[in-house]
């Protein structure tokens, strides 16, 4: 009699490839959507930021109200990782723990029902994972860890410095995947531009590039998550001049004040910055992907005018903004000048508007144009659309598309199409499908 999993993933999509390795691992296992049927519970959460960690406990207690008597609701992840004494210690409800280095052993930890934590760093390596979500994309995780000393992140407190997968592995898992009709892929990892440093490649992304041109089958690729600090020219240039990487361009800057990038020691100046994202800007199709914090320690009036005036004249295409979380273990934790809370929100519904206008225009540039989308299912809208993405945008984060017209008859899900761009409704594009592409 096969047994019931139920599995949430929480956090960053770097969380969700470990959850597909533990789906890989525990196959024999039936999954469930209703968590009341399943014999084994699994939240895989988040411990980055304030909302993240509420996040992840009020799924455990919820999980702990509907699951099955007799049921093992285990929690893994970074959460447990970053607080695992006083976890074990408080949540009664749990009745297994586990953190970041043993995704590949959660079968070994359900069968023996003991919590475990093994201090080495988990990096994937020939483990089977099971895609979730998509029959075309697949994210590639790179690294586990982290040199920089951001001061607003605990993350290298409980992950640990850098340590990336040989080129060897990534080219293997690509290989594998596309073999089994994946053709879109996104490459992450919490500094993805510092990949093989701690390998003595100062460029490895570059080398890896070039490996990933060479596999046959691949549509489409895109790298997540640079850093200033560690994105070259030569890089910058790398991904320009690829035919399988799109020139898209995901670096969170996270503020442009020269006084704040050295609070939050970021590394890079205003100068650099701008050096490389118009670099990035102006080459052909470029899309261009930032993320900002506001009210950290010290960002006084001055330096949050210069980050609003910065977004409004700069030509972003998304923007991400956080509110700053003071997290212990943090250089900015022991900062004194802390913002108000009410301030944060001020100034986070200032800069919001301009984030949605430049939304805005970034989709209106594709109307009338002809694009390579992406079927991804039913829309969010319902029956009536195709929900699909261009296929140079990462899944879901950049959007949704509605297709209500197709001029080739069924579409496929998974299947990459050419489509007419007709209007923006709301904040997504209406497209009718002309051609069939792959």
């Amino acid at each position: 009699m096969s047994k019931n999993l139920y599995l949430v993933s929480l956090g960053c999509n770097k969380n969700l490839v470990d959850s597909e390795v533990m789906l890989g691992k525990l196959k024999e296992y039936t999954i469930v959507n209703e968590p009341h049927t399943a014999d084994v519970l699994i939240v895989n959460t988040c411990g980055f930021i304030g909302p993240a960690k509420e996040e992840s406990l009020n799924m455990i207690f919820s999980l702990h109200e509907l699951r099955k008597k007799e049921s093992l609701l285990v929690v893994t992840g970074c959460l447990t990782e970053r607080y695992r004494e006083e976890l074990q210690a408080e949540l009664k409800e749990v009745d297994l723990f586990t953190g970041t280095g043993d995704y590949d052993k959660i079968d070994e930890i359900i069968n023996s029902k003991k919590s475990r934590f093994t201090p080495a760093t988990y990096l994937l390596n020939d483990e089977e994972r099971v895609i979730t979500g998509s029959k075309s994309h697949a994210y590639i995780k790179l690294s586990e860890g982290c040199n920089q000393s951001c001061s607003f992140c605990a993350i290298p407190n409980f992950k640990g410095k850098l340590h990336s997968r040989t080129a060897q592995s990534v080219v293997k898992e690509v290989t594998n995947l596309v073999k089994k009709g994946f053709y879109d892929f996104s490459f992450i990892s919490q500094d993805s531009s510092s990949y093989g440093r701690d390998l003595g490649k100062k460029e490895g992304l570059i080398e890896l590039i070039k490996l990933i041109e060479s596999i046959k089958g691949i549509k489409s690729a895109r790298i997540l998550y640079l850093y200033p600090t560690t994105t070259s020219d030569e890089l910058i240039q790398s991904i320009i001049k690829s035919k399988t990487f799109h020139n898209y361009f995901d670096m969170p800057i996270q503020h442009i004040s020269d006084k704040m990038l050295k609070l939050m020691k970021r590394g890079a100046g205003k100068q650099r910055i701008i050096e490389q994202l118009t670099m990035m800007r102006e080459s052909e199709n470029s899309f261009l992907r930032t993320g900002l914090i506001i009210g950290h320690p010290n960002e006084g009036e001055d330096e949050f005018n210069e980050l609003l005036e910065f977004v409004q004249k700069f030509d972003f295409d998304r923007i991400s903004l956080f509110a700053y979380s003071d997290e212990e273990d943090t250089a900015a934790y022991d900062m004194s000048e802390k913002i108000d809370e009410d301030e944060v929100t001020k100034r986070l519904t200032c800069i919001e508007e301009i984030v949605k206008t430049k939304h805005e225009k970034s989709l209106k540039n594709e109307i009338d144009k002809n694009i390579q989308i992406v079927i991804e299912g039913e829309s969010s809208e319902g029956e009536f659309f195709m929900g699909a993405k261009k296929l140079s945008w990462a899944p879901e984060i950049d959007g949704e598309i509605l297709v209500n017209e197709s001029e080739v008859g069924a579409l496929e899900v998974g299947k990459s199409y050419e489509a007419t761009v007709k209007e923006l409704v709301g904040d997504k594009l209406l497209v009718t499908v002309t051609k069939t592409l792959f």
